[in-house]
């Protein structure tokens, strides 16, 4: 084994230790907070909800560690054993080397990579989530959900992998730049048309109907310049009772999607605080950065990737020949989360700071922080949310502030 296959198999490790250290650190904060409910939260949960957000959540930790191993073991078993240099040997015999071919093994891979986590989340959905009353899903809808996205991955990710490799042959050194462009390209495209030609495969989205909740929105949408094609409802109820709401698309095709559970569970003026807080995230123009963040982190990946590529010891560490981008690819999809995963709180803090954002916003629209606050509790409360994380887990791990920092931070809005 060479130095760097050893170096990335600690970096597994390492990533694993973590997680696993993680979860622990966060039991042992939600154990320390578990016999009564906190100070913050008296008369916001009641004692029963309360005990079953602790149990929720440290059902969900002992998974998660388990998830680690089982995910860092499946990685580094597929590192060290041969099975991908084998299967590309195979590919390369029956057919050459060219970009359709080798873009096929890369698929094969992934399918195969991503069978590994299949039971892990058929647990999650009918063991785990049923426990606590979550799961609405079936055992055909959730095997219907693998094949279609599958399907997708065909349809839409084949062609871009073979688009990859056939660059790498056509721009020779700057083929990492060009690759880079066609990836941004066809996230922008997705991003367009996902509302109407991906996400109607998974789930049933309705206009929402007239009265006094649709007017209140497109009052809203009026007064604070968000002209929206259309308010939809989406049945979300069908797979679980989560509940969330977003906006998708650009311009004119800008649609507003409610969880039909989100409707269930919040009056029309929480509903309203809501809407207004997605619309902040808009109006402070946080998707286009976001966007912009990740055109920046691709092409640096990209630009890694492209001289990890002309290295020889990179291909031999995992049993491959060198001069065949493909593996480069896959090894660096492989590897890379091993050290991103170290960055997250910085994404995560970021992340945050536009969610005191778009809180802040929807305070001034609506004038009062009566109404976001009720939608957060609920939302705390129907969601089994953990109140009382440690903060390093959640530095690590969420992307929103605490249901009690976000309340204090609404304290200090200027309305």
């Amino acid at each position: 084994m060479t130095s760097f296959a050893l170096t990335a198999l600690l970096l597994v490790a390492a990533k694993c230790a973590a997680e696993i250290w993680l979860e622990a650190l966060n039991q042992r904060s939600v154990r320390a907070n578990a016999s009564q409910v906190p100070e913050a939260f008296r008369g916001v949960v009641d004692d029963a909800t309360y005990a079953k957000s602790v149990e929720y959540t440290q059902a969900r930790s002992r998974f998660g560690q388990f998830e680690s191993v089982y995910d860092a073991a499946v990685l580094a078993v597929v590192l060290v054993c041969g099975v991908l240099p084998g299967t590309h040997g195979w590919f390369l015999n029956a057919a050459g080397s060219s970009a359709w071919w080798l873009a096929a093994w890369l698929f094969a891979v992934g399918v195969m990579l991503a069978a590994t986590s299949l039971p892990l989340n058929w647990h999650a959905q009918f063991h785990l989530e049923q426990r606590f009353g979550f799961n609405t899903s079936t055992p055909r809808l959730w095997i219907a959900d693998r094949v279609k996205g599958l399907l997708l991955a065909a349809v839409l990710g084949y062609p871009l992998l073979v688009l990859i490799l056939k660059l790498f042959e056509w721009m020779g050194a700057l083929w990492w730049l060009w690759a880079w462009a066609a990836l941004l390209g066809f996230q922008l495209l997705m991003v367009a048309l996902a509302p109407t030609l991906i996400l109607p495969l998974f789930n049933k989205f309705t206009a929402l109907p007239e009265g006094t909740l649709r007017e209140r929105l497109l009052a809203l949408g009026a007064r604070t310049g968000f002209h929206a094609r259309t308010i939809q409802v989406m049945d979300g109820s069908k797979r679980s009772r989560h509940s969330n709401a977003f906006f998708t698309g650009f311009g004119r095709f800008r649609q507003i999607v409610l969880f039909d559970t989100l409707m269930q569970q919040l009056s029309e003026t929480e509903l309203e605080a809501v809407l207004a807080h997605e619309i902040g995230h808009y109006k402070r123009r946080h998707v286009p950065k976001m966007l912009a963040w990740s055109a920046a982190s691709s092409l640096v990946a990209f630009y890694v990737l492209a001289w990890l590529a002309g290295q020889g010891w990179f291909y031999e560490a995992f049993g491959f020949a060198a001069g065949n981008v493909a593996p480069a690819l896959l090894l660096f999809g492989l590897l890379s989360g091993v050290v991103t995963f170290w960055f997250s709180p910085v994404a995560h803090w970021w992340s945050r700071k536009f969610e005191y954002e778009a809180d802040a916003y929807a305070a001034v629209t609506m004038k009062e922080t009566k109404s976001l606050i009720g939608a957060l509790r609920k939302l705390s409360e129907k969601n089994l949310s953990n109140l009382t994380p440690h903060p390093w887990y959640s530095g690590f791990y969420y992307s929103h502030p605490t249901l009690v920092e976000r309340e204090r931070a609404l304290a200090k809005a200027d309305v």
